[in-house]
């Protein structure tokens, strides 16, 4: 089986967390890390897409607000476009592809913060693809910009990623 982590990050923590889902996900399958700057157009012989990205302003990021995430610190970000845009030029997914979504937010009620990964699993629908999993928040510190994970997160997300292989593996066995 093969599966591909998409993730969008500005500081690292999101790519932290697809790390860690690859770690739990290796259980069951290889997984591919892509930053979404390298995303393929491409899908055909996926059988697991994974898709993360930070939460801004109540929702996926846009320009705007990569911007001005990258204008707060003094070095280069992760990731230099967005899951948005990389999910609007997918023109269909192949047929029954299993897919999942996360995103990165901080720890306050979803009401207030929102959840990228909600906008993740809507496109991912429409575009033809099968929820393996309802969309997952991991959070992140506050404490400065870049904080990265709370603790506890990556290995939240490690099992995250170790059921949701084990999930996919028994709908295609």
């Amino acid at each position: 089986m093969r599966a591909v982590i998409v993730f969008e990050s500005m500081f690292g923590a999101t790519e932290k967390v697809a790390r860690a889902i690859a770690g739990g996900l290796s259980v069951s399958v290889g997984a591919e890390v892509v930053n979404v700057d390298d995303a393929p157009s491409d899908l055909t012989g996926v059988e697991l897409l994974v898709v993360g990205g930070p939460t801004h302003v109540h929702g996926m990021s846009r320009a705007a607000t990569r911007k001005s995430a990258a204008d707060q610190v003094a070095y280069e970000v992760r990731s230099r476009t967005g899951i948005r845009e990389w999910l609007n030029s997918l023109e269909s997914l192949p047929p029954g592809l299993a897919f999942a979504a996360f995103d990165t937010r901080i720890d306050k009620p979803r009401v207030f913060t929102g959840a990228a990964s909600l906008g993740v699993t809507k496109r991912l629908d429409r575009l033809g693809g099968r929820a393996a999993a309802p969309a997952e928040s991991f959070f992140v510190g506050t404490g400065s910009i870049d904080a990265g994970p709370e603790p506890g997160e990556l290995a939240r997300a490690e099992a995250w990623g170790a059921a949701l292989g084990a999930a996919v593996r028994r709908t295609v066995a």
